[in-house]
């Protein structure tokens, strides 16, 4: 008979095939796991990589009961219920979004034991709603992802993660999974405190990725660099830039030059977009993305060949996960950096002018209530559009100083800002059979909408704008206008999904908002300057191990040099070491400068041809024709 630890351990291996079609665990999932089977507080610092989402999503299913997944990452959680539920995993998630009968719905499936994981905002550990109907549904666990954002040393400080800890004292007996990729040792120290972790096991792996070489050129021809470097590793990649633009950008340049397996992706992109390049992505084995930092959340890749930063990430937690989505299978990866000392002076400039001291922050907050005329105390249920253009006008400030506070409220969950394309809605205020108390012309155009949009009579629905009008016969820049009409006239509520919209979750407090809320903005902002002087210091020094500077800014110490960075490839890659790796490879067969590039990919393309002329003058090799080099014996 198998003893008790024994039928855990089979027990677990047989759901990972089951669901994920996986062999074995990664590195000290399983430990985790089978800490969380067996009721103990358990906190797993895992890299970028190392699957953390497994740790709570397969005892989620093993044990009975509803496993509770708090995290702040709406994009993510999606993507993650979209996933388990292409499993047969029931996922569901709760947010600001859904009306009422769609969280009675949820809260039911939960009480009947349907759904075996829930995911939850911090927020809603305040909503009294979820905590009547928490109370009936039976809970196996709660996993606390993105558990750095409890502590106030990082630039993701969430406010309502204290709640949890208070969330936890009504269910004593249930166990705690606090979840970070990224977590300094004083961070790791907090969260265990801040969360009321019981004598928690605590599982931590080494930020070394033993199969990435950083590689860090200061350079300012960057889009030849990066044609160079394809042409060199003809695998698949994400190119990571800072903006939107820049993504559309860098790709016309690449198509343009003979290489089409080239896409952009950002957040500008619709739904289906987004959904239509992940999977082409993922199927692939030589296409490159490039894009923003909105790819990489959730998605799993393991032949992932390099990561290219056109630019400098804001700090280096977040360089370090982007990195971390190169060479999951093992593989040799290459991660390089592209950056310069202007753009580096052009970063600093940015942050300092998109940061608003407090009385512009006091006159952005005051605009954006006053536009939608929400007074002091009230909650408006509507959700309105949002013109950001509206408020630059009114306040004379910047639209970066305006969509970082906008983005503040939205974590704050004092506002919903939804900053990127969707479905539009509609809402009717007519009933069919009131029809005729319209206009006729009004009149027409309701009962075309009623024709075509199945529901409206009853329900807010969603629907493309596009698809309507190519259906119907309209241009799409009248159409718009006419539902504008139509809402001015009482008639419906439309909001036009290509554009921002805004809901107010809470009620106006000026007292709050110009007061603890500026204090905890002020704070974020601080924090994000002094992480952004830390990753300089990253990008800049020219002594230490790329690799060895990561380890030590997660609080490992006494490691040792990678041996592969920029850093420690300039120590050991003198002309003479680069004269060696030329000669051995000319020693196999001639070859051309470009077939030597693609083998020796750690060196630039121009340090190999000044290395080949240097070759040719001492008389160490010749060229065969105009093209193609050999030894000389």
């Amino acid at each position: 008979m198998l003893s008790f630890t024994e039928s855990q351990d089979r027990l677990i291996h047989q759901t990972l095939k089951q669901f994920w079609g996986f062999d074995d665990f990664r590195s000290s999932q399983k430990n985790i796991i089978l800490s969380v089977i067996n009721g103990k507080d358990t906190l797993a610092l895992l890299p970028t990589g190392g699957g953390k989402s497994l740790c709570y999503q397969l005892p989620a299913i093993v044990l009975e009961g509803t496993c509770i997944v708090i995290s702040p990452l709406l994009a993510l959680m999606r993507d993650q219920i979209d996933s388990l539920q292409g499993l047969g995993i029931e996922a569901e998630l709760l947010s600001s979004e859904l009306d009422e009968f769609e969280e009675e719905s949820v809260y039911n499936r939960c009480k009947d034991g349907l759904i075996k994981i829930l995911y939850i905002s911090p927020e809603r550990l305040q909503n009294q709603l979820f905590l009547r109907n928490i109370q009936e549904i039976n809970i196996s666990f709660i996993a606390v992802d993105e558990a750095h954002c409890i502590s106030e040393w990082g630039s993701d400080f969430r406010p309502s993660y204290q709640n949890i800890k208070k969330f936890r004292q009504e269910f004593k007996n249930v166990p705690c999974l606090a979840l970070t990729a990224t977590a300094t040792n004083k961070v790791v120290e907090e969260i265990s405190i801040r969360l009321g972790l019981h004598d928690p096991q605590i599982y931590k792996q080494s930020f070394k990725r033993d199969n990435l070489n950083i590689i860090l050129e200061n350079t300012s021809n960057k889009y030849n660099r990066i044609l160079e470097f394809l042409r060199q590793n003809p695998v698949s990649g994400i190119i990571y830039t800072r903006t939107r633009r820049e993504a559309e950008e860098l790709t016309l340049f690449l198509k343009n030059n003979r290489f089409q397996n080239v896409d952009f992706f950002h957040a500008g992109l619709t739904p289906n977009e987004k959904e239509k390049l992940q999977k082409k992505w993922i199927a692939s084995q030589f296409h490159v993305l490039v894009s923003t930092n909105a790819f990489g959340m959730g998605i799993d890749k393991d032949n992932v060949g390099f990561v290219i930063h056109l630019s400098p990430s804001s700090t280096i937690e977040n360089y370090y996960q982007e990195i971390g989505r190169a060479g999951r299978n093992g593989n040799e990866a290459l991660v390089l950096m592209l950056w310069n000392e202007q753009e580096l002076t052009n970063i600093d400039n940015t942050f300092q002018n998109q940061i608003p001291n407090k009385s512009e922050y006091q006159k952005i907050l005051t605009y954006l209530y006053s536009i939608f005329q929400v007074a002091d105390s009230d909650l408006p249920e509507r959700t309105f559009q949002l013109d950001i253009n509206r408020i630059k006008n009114l306040t004379k400030l910047s639209t970066a100083k305006i969509k970082n506070i906008l983005t503040f409220l939205n974590n704050q969950e004092l506002i919903y800002y939804k900053n990127n394309i969707s479905a539009s809605t509609i809402q009717s205020f007519i009933q069919s059979d009131e029809l005729e108390q319209l206009a006729p012309s009004d009149a027409y155009f309701m009962e075309l909408l009623f024709r075509n949009l199945p529901g409206l009579a009853i329900q807010k629905v969603y629907f493309s704008d596009l698809a309507f009008c190519k259906k119907n016969g309209f241009d799409i820049s009248n159409f718009k206008e006419r539902l504008k009409q139509m809402q001015k006239s009482g008639h419906l509520e439309y909001l036009d999904g290509s554009q921002h919209s805004i809901k107010f979750l809470k009620p106006r407090n000026d007292r709050h908002l110009f007061g603890e809320y500026w204090i905890l903005f002020n704070n974020i902002q601080k924090n994000k300057l002094r992480k952004w002087e830390e990753n300089k210091f990253f990008i800049q020094d020219p002594d230490f191990c790329k690799m060895k500077l990561i380890l030590s800014y997660f609080g490992e110490r006494d490691v040792e040099n990678c041996g592969k960075c920029s850093i420690c490839r300039k120590r050991t890659n003198s002309k003479r070491n680069l004269s060696s790796d030329i000669a051995q490879q000319l020693s196999n067969r001639p070859m051309s400068l470009n077939e030597m590039a693609a083998n020796l990919n750690f060196y630039s393309k121009e340090s190999i041809s000044e290395t080949l002329i240097f070759l040719l003058d001492i008389g160490k090799v010749r060229m065969l024709n105009y093209k193609t080099y050999m030894l000389n014996q």
